[in-house]
């Protein structure tokens, strides 16, 4: 099956009450283990590369990689790239097969966001390819991300008829509460996100599809397996994953996972490593933490994220 784009996954998603994650993949082993959760669910998957991990990986390797893996997928894939902070990035990775890309231009000034998002929106559709862009900026850190307000500044519902129909988005990030990296909130303070904010959005975009980045929920059991093998991530607190389901039944329809992804990863190689002192077999240690991701995943697009068994709509 070829790469699709995301345009016709999220208007099925929007219609079922449903989303469609966004995992970002660190290297194609990831992306294997990402992909074979896809299968074992039928669902629907977008596979999402950061500047850091496109740099890492390598434009080359990425394309050539999942042009091989489309020739046995079975399932609809989206390559997208997460958070381009140029216009040029953006147009490099319609260039070499992504199907989607992000323009985020949130550190400027409305104006300015509309303008470099217009600019790349012109690109890629030019050439079949559809532009995710944020208002608002999400809370946090990962990679080079920095928002030093800790609750971030919410989108501005006020904003978004304006933005959506001057740049000709195909969908929106959104800041209600959300925020990047595996430290969220600080230990006994309650997630929560703005639902209110989401509705009235929501009515003043009916139909149109909504992005949640920042919403890796940190699950007790991959985080308690990190920290028993040498981990050292006791305050790590994530988005409540009964918030995303309920997201997820309204207008967002992309839920961005990232830290979930290497929590899993991680503490699976720990403790292959712990429980095999004598084995120095690379594929055992990583297969273990590929093994985490793939349940990772499975669970969520079946449990959070509603997506599986939705392939074939």
């Amino acid at each position: 099956m070829p790469l699709v784009t995301s345009k016709e996954l999220f208007a099925k998603a929007y219609q079922g009450k449903y989303a469609i994650g966004a995992f970002n993949v660190d290297n194609i082993d990831i992306m294997k283990a990402v992909l074979k959760a896809a299968e074992q669910t039928k669902s629907p998957v977008i596979i999402a590369i950061s500047s850091g991990a496109l740099d890492f990986i390598g434009k080359d390797f990425i394309r050539n990689a999942m042009h091989d893996a489309m020739k046995k997928i079975t399932v609809p894939v989206v390559l997208h790239l997460d958070h381009g902070k140029t216009a040029a990035l953006c147009k490099e990775c319609v260039d070499i097969g992504f199907t989607s890309v992000m323009i985020d231009a949130s550190a400027y000034e409305f104006d300015k966001n509309i303008e470099i998002t217009k600019e790349v929106v012109e690109y890629a559709h030019a050439r079949g390819v559809v532009v995710e862009s944020e208002l608002g900026a999400i809370a946090g850190i990962e990679e080079d991300i920095h928002v030093e307000d800790k609750y971030g500044h919410f989108t501005h519902p006020a904003d978004v008829v304006e933005f959506v129909s001057k740049t000709g988005i195909d969908s929106l990030a959104i800041a209600i509460g959300t925020a990047h990296g595996a430290f969220k909130f600080k230990p006994g303070q309650k997630p929560q996100l703005r639902f209110d904010i989401l509705e009235e959005i929501q009515a003043k975009l009916p139909g149109f599809p909504l992005v949640l980045h920042g919403a890796s929920s940190v699950p007790k059991a991959y985080l308690d397996t990190l920290n028993r093998y040498g981990g050292k991530m006791p305050e790590a607190i994530g988005i409540p994953e009964d918030m995303l389901r309920d997201a997820a039944r309204r207008a967002v329809c992309k839920i961005n996972v990232g830290t979930d992804i290497r929590v899993a990863y991680v503490g699976g190689i720990r403790k292959a490593l712990q429980e095999n002192p004598q084995e120095f077999d690379t594929r055992l240690f990583i297969n273990a933490g590929l093994k985490a991701i793939t349940d990772l995943v499975a669970d969520k697009m079946v449990n959070v994220l509603g997506s599986a068994g939705h392939a074939n709509d």
